[in-house]
């Protein structure tokens, strides 16, 4: 498929922390998606959770699904027991026409934890890699034969998290298990985006284009702050409002012939950062990068 830019709701309501644009309908979220000039959105808590009610909303708004966010917990599952934890979310991913679905490890995870320090994220042991990634492999097939790819995201609070640990991650996967880029989370772990695109080019199903403001991390990292602290205190922003060199995370992406989506996604207080403004400035940011990359 060609590229394609696409929104995530958490510019207009939080899923993680639900009282940030808790008032907000999702009608205004659609309509101001499709205002900004996105062609997609990805799911978001106030949803409806089945393809009969979801797809007539969205073509309402002339917007795709574009994918969702599944928290599996593959520390403790078997694959044969997550693949049965996953079927109604995949069913309404398959139904609605995701190419992918969006695929973390939650197990032990931090990232809702507003007391909980970055420092303190679950972590695998050396014992733990070859096992956890034969069962998220066999998820990955699982997927693929509904004709949903897994976009495998890295994390800020869960085990995979550090360039190091998705460099490991691909090493002991199969090629079932996609890899969802996160510009954000990267800068935010300390890793370089453009580095990892190159590098995993052929593995990127997914993006999300999310931007850091370096005041922010370097006071969230310097003061092990938590994932959602940081999240209030500003540390993401939308594409060209901070720190990441967009150009040069889609040049990688470029040289390995990436199609599909760019989503947009800054976890960002919608009373501090108006969500239209930002998201059309979100728009025009990747609109930017996409041309001075020459995509």
């Amino acid at each position: 498929m060609p590229i394609k830019i696409g929104i995530n709701p958490l510019t207009w309501t939080n899923d993680d922390m639900p009282e940030l644009g808790g008032a907000t309908p999702l009608e205004t979220c659609l309509a101001e998606a499709r205002e900004a000039g996105y062609e997609g959105i990805e799911m978001g808590h106030k949803f409806p959770r089945t393809a009969a009610e979801l797809g007539p909303i969205l073509d309402r708004h002339g917007l795709a699904l574009v994918s969702g966010w599944y928290g599996a917990n593959l520390m403790e599952r078997t694959a044969e027991e997550e693949i049965a934890a996953v079927g109604e979310h995949l069913a309404l991913m398959a139904g609605m026409g995701c190419p992918v679905m969006v695929f973390a490890e939650t197990g032990g995870s931090t990232h809702g934890d507003r007391e909980a320090p970055i420092s303190t994220r679950p972590r695998l042991t050396d014992d733990d890699w070859a096992p956890f990634g034969e069962r998220l492999t066999r998820v990955g097939e699982h997927l693929a034969a509904r004709g949903v790819a897994m976009a495998y995201h890295h994390h800020m609070g869960t085990v995979i998290e550090t360039e190091a640990e998705i460099d490991r991650l691909m090493a002991c996967t199969g090629e079932a298990v996609g890899l969802l880029l996160d510009t954000g989370h990267l800068s935010f772990s300390g890793a370089d985006p453009a580095a990892v695109a190159a590098r995993h080019g052929p593995r990127i199903n997914h993006v999300h284009c999310k931007d850091v403001r370096a005041d922010v991390l370097n006071k969230a990292r310097g003061g092990d702050m938590s994932f959602l602290n940081a999240v209030l205190e500003g540390v993401f922003t939308v594409p060209g409002d901070g720190a990441v060199d967009f150009t040069k995370v889609l040049g990688a992406l470029r040289h390995s012939a990436y199609s599909g989506w760019l989503v947009v996604e800054a976890e960002q207080d919608p009373a501090k950062a108006h969500p239209l403004t930002y998201a059309r400035m979100g728009h025009e940011g990747v609109r930017r990068a996409l041309a001075a990359a020459g995509l």
